[in-house]
């Protein structure tokens, strides 16, 4: 729909008549063969020029001087009493201080009224002079949708003798996943990934880390890798229920029974609990990337006015659409709290509130917060996000999986040890402070030349003072805000 979308745009300013279109894409090749097709179904006579900065105009008359320098290039196009196009690819780079090229832009525009010849200016960024903004037609081109990506895609899988065989759904998927893609991306995606020989169930998580390419190039937006899953997770079975029921909202045959997205989601709590391990785990589960937008990094200043970053990252996931955006520490940064960034904070905030409401991409936020009552009550009601979890401190039950977890990951066999002795000793204890006792115990053991058993835990255990007892007043301020206001991620009543 998006390529529709752009197709229809290019098409109406041609037929409006505009002499000058400024065209955003970094699609050379695609533009070039969208511009030929138009002229074609719009019945445009004429002939179709492109002019480089390293060829200069090129054209298939004979008679079209090279014209390396620009000007001399839209002087030839003055002169050409024909219609038209003329695709300019390096035009922006010589803006500069160039007075006369400013100029003979503005007469081609005044000469090319009415006569059906259009100068096409193609670049990568937005870069106009003050004087051409009013005559110049901006069309914003989107990068392919999955529509477009498939028609790409499927020939090309046809032609690894080992792929030819994936389903039609699966390949389906792949094109959504390939989204946020240049089509040259896209094929040298296809020809690295598919051409491996790997399962099919691994193909997506390397298609992933393509696209974290794309965000090391922006620098905005950090890609977290897929490497948790959900059974990675002890307890919060609410949670991990509503997450499994959506968990193929994101695929194309959803998309195809317009079923209705799921905006995100805020997780609160205290400390400790599993909130960014449960962000981590959406991934996974749902088959799409996730990328973490460094607040303090936006406030930083380092890629230009946090405004202009903060945009710019988001629309930078709606071209990767679908795709989770992790926000940590939401009352910290889109709410802004800080001393000397009130304006600048409470734009950014009124932008994301305008983004949350009104996005129509395939992209799920999911915001973790500690200190939930710092954020503004526009936030947090219904419409912002579909549903705000709190993730209390552990019960016993709980406790007892979480060390069944961490016991596993660290070589251990659970059978070895005392669940119920390890869940009384560490009453009021959160799952990181469980996670690093074991830690703690296998260094020791490994220090010592042999496994880890129950004593090195049990030792480890009297070391630690848990969070709860330091924090114990903040964490009864969080626990009296959550109650009535947050489902409990937990299914378990509290003891």
């Amino acid at each position: 729909m998006r390529m529709k979308k752009s197709l229809e745009k290019l098409s109406d300013a041609i037929r409006g008549g505009y002499p000058l279109i400024y065209i955003v894409s970094w699609e050379e090749d695609r533009i070039e063969s969208c511009l030929k097709a138009l002229m074609k179904t719009l019945k445009i006579g004429g002939d179709f020029d492109v002019w480089t900065c390293a060829d200069g105009l090129t054209s298939s008359r004979k008679e079209t001087p090279r014209a390396l320098d620009p000007v001399e290039a839209l002087e030839s196009v003055l002169r050409a009493d024909r219609p038209g196009i003329v695709l300019f690819k390096d035009l922006p780079d010589s803006f500069g201080d160039n007075p006369r090229l400013v100029r003979k832009l503005r007469d081609v525009y005044y000469a090319g009224k009415g006569r059906g010849r259009h100068v096409v200016i193609l670049s990568p960024a937005y870069r106009l002079p003050e004087a051409l903004k009013k005559e110049v037609h901006l069309v914003e081109f989107d990068l392919p949708d999955e529509h477009e990506i498939y028609e790409h895609t499927a020939p090309l899988i046809k032609k690894i003798p080992h792929r030819a065989g994936l389903p039609e759904e699966f390949v389906k998927d792949l094109s959504v996943a390939l989204k946020g893609l240049t089509i040259n991306e896209v094929e040298h995606t296809i020809a690295k990934v598919l051409a491996l020989d790997i399962p099919k169930e691994e193909v997506m998580d390397r298609v992933f880390q393509e696209k974290e390419q794309i965000v090391k190039k922006e620098g905005i937006l950090e890609f977290v890798p897929p490497r948790f899953s959900i059974e990675e997770i002890g307890g919060l079975e609410n949670l991990k229920e509503w997450l499994l029921r959506r968990a193929h909202l994101f695929t194309q045959k959803a998309v195809e029974e317009s079923l209705p997205l799921p905006k995100g989601i805020l997780l609160m709590g205290v400390s400790g609990c599993g909130k960014s391990l449960a962000v981590k785990a959406i991934s996974s589960l749902w088959k799409v990337p996730l990328f973490r937008l460094d607040m303090n990094l936006v406030f930083s200043g380092l890629y230009g006015s946090p405004e202009s970053i903060f945009h710019r990252g988001l629309k930078q996931l709606e071209a990767m659409a679908p795709a989770v955006l992790w926000i940590d520490e939401i009352e910290m940064g889109v709410a802004g709290y800080r001393e000397g960034e009130s304006a600048t904070s409470s734009h950014i905030f009124a932008h994301f509130l305008t983004w949350m409401q009104e996005k129509d991409q395939m992209v799920f936020v999911a915001a973790t917060a500690n200190r939930i009552h710092l954020l503004p009550a526009e936030i947090i009601r219904k419409g912002r996000f579909d549903q705000i979890f709190f993730l209390d401190l552990p019960d016993d039950e709980e406790r007892k999986e979480i060390f069944s977890i961490h016991i596993k990951k660290n070589g251990g066999n659970p059978a070895r040890f005392d669940p119920e002795f390890l869940s009384i000793s560490t009453k009021g204890w959160n799952g990181s402070e469980i996670e690093q006792v074991i830690v703690a115990a296998r260094i020791d053991a490994f220090f010592e030349k042999r496994p880890f058993g129950h004593e090195d835990v049990v030792r480890n255990i009297m070391k630690i003072v848990p969070l709860s007892k330091t924090m114990e007043a903040q964490i009864k301020e969080i626990k009296g805000w959550a109650f009535n206001r947050a489902i409990p991620a937990s299914k378990r009543p509290r003891r």
